[in-house]
């Protein structure tokens, strides 16, 4: 993974094989962002995603594998305990653009996977709250 802070965002290129969410991760944790918003697109293989069931509080888990284009990718970055959260969703489409999309778990870059952070001035914390079983940010 490289990065150049461009102004007041970061932009990030990951290298073929390297993992969405535990690059942004490792990023966060380095560049110490207290919070801020993600952008991105790119190619990838071996993806997970999820739909949560809100009735059930529990995550509908689907893995992809194959190529996938990354339409987008969007989310957020805040904090729990001393461990960056980064929490995205995704769009992706297949050979024949047909689009699957929802939080994403996991992913491996293929080509690239190009991402803007963009960082907040306070650092946000997610929290469990009882009633959706999530770890929402705490505002």
């Amino acid at each position: 993974m490289r990065w150049t802070k461009n102004n007041r965002f970061y932009q990030l290129r990951l290298w073929p094989g390297e993992e969405i969410i535990t690059s942004l991760v490792e990023f966060s944790r380095r560049v110490k962002i207290k919070s801020g918003v993600v952008l991105g697109i790119g190619a990838g293989t071996n993806f997970e995603l999820g739909y949560y069931h809100f009735d059930k509080q529990t995550y509908h888990r689907r893995r992809l594998k194959g190529e996938y284009e990354i339409v987008s990718l969007v989310g957020n970055i805040a904090w729990e305990d001393k461990q960056p959260i980064c929490h995205c969703h995704i769009v992706l489409s297949d050979q024949r653009m047909a689009t699957y999309g929802g939080h994403l778990f996991a992913g491996l870059v293929s080509a690239t996977c190009e991402i803007t952070v963009l960082p907040g001035d306070k650092k946000l914390h997610r929290e469990l709250e009882r009633e959706t079983g999530l770890k929402l940010l705490k505002l």
